[in-house]
């Protein structure tokens, strides 16, 4: 999570999938959820308006950029106080179904409708709070930061989330009913170097791998925490245990979220803020060895966006096919609750 943008800066900026898991695997071990319960009166309906974006460039009508090929996008809003910091995000296997986690303890889900291949609206949208495990809401301040989000099994109707959180560094196995999110079962072990991370640099990004050597395996990002060497941390989680890896830093991007393809790939969603050049935005694509403890990896950039581009704090990225094959990624931002200077943005490309 990172807060920025005062109004000047942004008048400038204005004018400028589930998986099956092997059976020993830290993922597999949750337990399913036997019975929908949630925060007592924090689930309610949750009122979102959209506004379509059909081009994702400002400047022409370009519908490829890099490897992506843009489908659409909405500008979302809504008059509820709690909407907004979305941050981690988790699309059903039919691209329909959603669930956002957001950066002050609220979970939001719905409904993406299209029109085609595109996004179109919302629907059915609801708001809760994250519980602890004993069934009530989260309410201190260094607890309620969620940032990252994977579903490990099943689907959302009924299924098991993994949540990461930074502040007080964490990962928790969250059930999910009906799109509901159930209080936690239980946190994976965490590595020894978390207790050295900054409060709001911590876990960005957690996943599940697909494919590859490591299916099954957990990974996860810190959002910067850096070595010696300027290069970012990850660990992925072997046999229970957080086994720390390296990612190459690229134009000095933050770390935002990731996601496995079938092949055990993974993307990883970075933003970079400057007050002199506004936000930014870079995706790359990790081939299978190089996610694997020990390594240093470098990935291959697959697009790059500016302000000159439909952006802003990007910080959440999910997976899914669509009903012809096609992988396509749908990314959201963190407006950090300030709507009149940033924007809570639903983006979807194919990847080609």
């Amino acid at each position: 999570m990172t807060r920025f943008l005062t109004l000047s800066t942004r008048r400038a900026f204005l004018q400028g999938a589930a998986v099956a898991l092997p059976a020993g695997s830290v993922a597999a071990q949750t337990p399913q959820p036997v019975k929908a319960v949630q925060a007592v009166g924090s689930l309610r309906p949750l009122e979102i308006e959209a506004r379509r974006l059909t081009a994702f460039s400002r400047i022409n009508s370009d519908r490829r950029f890099g490897r992506l090929d843009f489908r659409g996008g909405l500008v979302l809003t809504s008059p509820d106080k709690d909407f907004g910091g979305l941050s981690g995000l988790v699309v059903d296997p039919d691209g329909k179904g959603f669930i956002a986690i957001g950066d002050a303890g609220h979970w939001q889900s719905g409904t993406i409708t299209y029109e085609g291949t595109a996004p179109a609206g919302i629907a059915g949208a609801r708001i809760g709070a994250v519980a602890a495990a004993s069934g009530r809401a989260l309410n201190r301040r260094r607890d309620v930061d969620g940032e990252g989000a994977a579903l490990i099994d099943g689907t959302l109707a009924r299924g098991t989330l993994l949540i990461s959180f930074e502040r007080n560094h964490r990962i928790g196995r969250f059930p999910v009913v009906d799109r509901v999110l159930q209080p936690p079962t239980g946190y994976l072990k965490m590595p020894a170097e978390a207790k050295q991370m900054a409060s709001n640099k911590g876990l960005e990004a957690v996943t599940v791998l697909a494919g590859g050597p490591n299916r099954g395996a957990v990974v996860a990002l810190s959002e910067r925490f850096v070595d010696a060497d300027g290069h970012h941390t990850g660990w992925i989680w072997v046999g229970g245990e957080p086994r720390r890896f390296r990612i190459t830093d690229l134009n000095e991007f933050d770390l935002t979220d990731c996601t496995s393809l079938p092949d055990g790939s993974l993307l990883v969603l970075e933003r970079r803020f400057r007050w002199t050049e506004g936000v930014k935005m870079q995706l790359r694509l990790f081939a299978p060895e190089e996610i694997a403890p020990g390594v240093l990896a470098k990935g291959t950039l697959l697009v790059a966006a500016t302000m000159s581009e439909e952006i802003d704090n990007m910080e959440g990225l999910a997976l899914h096919r669509d009903a012809r094959g096609s992988t396509v990624l749908t990314m959201v931002s963190d407006d950090n609750f300030n709507s009149f200077l940033q924007r809570t943005l639903l983006l979807q490309f194919a990847l080609t």
